[in-house]
Formats: structure tokens, C-alpha cells, sequence
């Protein structure tokens, strides 16, 4: 009888910096947005925040919203942008004054960091790790891929609007006290992580195998939270290795983008 994965969304303790951006359009033809579109956004604030949404920073534009929010580990992108418009729409008619949105949506994941900083740190983590022997981490060097033809800049192509999903993901060694050290287990964790991928539909763009801990960063399935996401590898690469709990509980995510928050205005 097979085992019941250990690591599920409810059992982890994720650290997370999940902001994404929600763009939203009135249908052609059907007016623009009225006056009290800011005052109606503010409405929905607490409402939002129950489903895990805090909101940031809002840009209204005559038929155009840009919304910017800070999210939960436990939310997909389609979840995030089937929330917001749902629950905007619903207070506009409440108030009065109803607005016919177009089907298609935006949704922009975005950090702190752009996707170019991500790249280098997850590439530069053999060099700049504190181990003595050179040779060693020439070694670490073979197990940090980079795929070119992973564009996370270009969007997920979809019927309902325009995507970018790009996430940062840190697994752990349980307790950093069993570092992996041996090339079988190294190469078992890098075929299983891209087969992880090739299952689920995800794209790898960097991963670096070090010791004590994974990076990976890619573009994530629509469907799929942060939370699904970190789950499904750990547990596959649970069941790769066979050697019982293997990872920390403990476990990180973060969005990030072309550009970073600080560029939002």
C-alpha cells in the first residue's frame, strides 16, 4: 500500500513574497468606468483580504484597472484573477452601477527582485557558497542548469487573457544536518526535478542543486498554486530518493518579474 505524500499545502510552512498585478478591461463598446469605481475598490478591500488578497496599489484608467495585491501561498493564478473580477463586478451592480467587464484579464507576477537578479543568484550559488575546496565547487557548477528556451518574459498563452507566472522556489534538507553529497543522489534530484516538471507542466528555467538545499525558479501551471507547486516537488523528489522526510518543512516562494515593485507607480 502506498505511502500518503508527507508534504502537502497544509503542512508546510511556506515564506513567502507573492505579489501579483490584475489588469481588467470594460468591453468594447460599453462605456468606461465610473466615478466611483476607487471608492467601490476600497469596498471590496475586506473582502478580498478573507480570500487571501491584500491589496497595494491601484491605477484606474477609462476603460482599464490595474490592481496590485500581495497574495497567500494557496492561490493560482486563475484562482486570484477569478476573485478579483468576480468580486469587483458584484460590488459594481450592488452600488448601481453595473460594468460589463470583457472575458479576457491580465495577471503579471511580480517581486522584488527581476527576473535577471533571480537568474544570476541561482547561477552564482556554487561560487558564492562558503566551501574551502575549489574543486568541490566546480563539482556544485555541473549541477546548476540554466534552459534558454524557457522565456519567462513571454506570457502563458491562453484563451482568457495574458499570464506571466514566474516563481522562485528554495527547498531545504531536513535540518541541513544530512547534506547530499554523493553524484547518484545529485543526478537522481536533477532528472527528478525536470521530470517533476514535464508531468505537472512546468518550465524549469534556472535550478541549482546544492547540498543542503534546491533553487529552482520557472514559470508555473495556471491551475496550480505556490503551495501546489513547492508540494509536488518535494514529495516527488521525497518518493525519487526513498530516505523518509528528506525535506524541511520549512520552505520558501516568491514571485518576480521583468521589472520589479519598485518600478510600479
Amino acid at each position: 500500500m502506498a505511502l500518503p505524500p508527507p508534504y502537502i499545502p497544509e503542512n508546510l510552512k511556506i515564506v513567502h513574497n507573492l505579489h501579483a498585478d490584475w489588469t481588467g478591461w470594460i468591453s468594447k463598446g460599453h462605456g468606461t468606468f465610473p466615478v466611483t469605481t476607487r471608492q467601490t475598490i476600497c469596498d471590496c478591500e475586506p473582502l478580498w483580504e478573507t480570500d487571501g488578497l491584500q491589496l497595494e496599489k491601484t491605477l484606474i484608467k477609462a476603460s482599464q484597472i490595474q490592481i496590485l495585491f500581495k497574495s497567500q501561498p494557496n492561490l493560482s493564478p486563475y484562482d486570484f484573477t477569478r476573485l478579483i473580477k468576480g468580486r469587483l463586478q458584484n460590488a459594481l451592480r450592488k452600488v448601481g452601477t453595473p460594468v460589463k467587464f470583457s472575458r479576457k484579464v491580465g495577471f503579471r507576477s511580480l517581486g522584488d527582485n527581476t527576473r535577471v537578479i533571480v537568474k544570476r543568484y541561482i547561477e552564482k550559488q556554487a561560487r558564492k557558497s562558503d566551501y574551502v575546496d575549489p574543486r568541490f565547487k566546480d563539482w556544485l557548477d555541473r549541477y546548476n542548469f540554466s534552459i534558454p528556451k524557457v522565456k519567462l518574459a513571454v506570457p502563458s498563452p491562453t484563451s482568457t487573457g495574458r499570464y506571466w507566472y514566474a516563481l522562485h522556489l528554495v527547498v531545504v534538507v531536513a535540518n541541513r544536518t544530512i547534506p547530499m553529497t554523493m553524484k547518484n543522489t545529485f543526478d537522481k534530484v536533477g532528472n527528478c526535478c525536470f521530470a517533476i516538471a514535464h508531468k505537472k507542466g512546468y518550465e524549469i528555467a534556472e535550478l541549482s542543486i546544492m547540498p543542503d538545499h534546491i533553487h529552482i525558479s520557472l514559470r508555473g501551471k495556471l491551475s496550480d498554486s505556490p503551495a501546489d507547486i513547492l508540494s509536488s516537488f518535494m514529495n516527488n523528489l521525497w518518493h525519487c530518493l526513498n530516505v523518509g522526510i528528506c525535506w524541511n518543512y520549512e520552505c520558501y516562494t516568491g514571485t518576480f518579474s521583468e521589472y520589479s515593485l519598485g518600478q510600479i507607480n
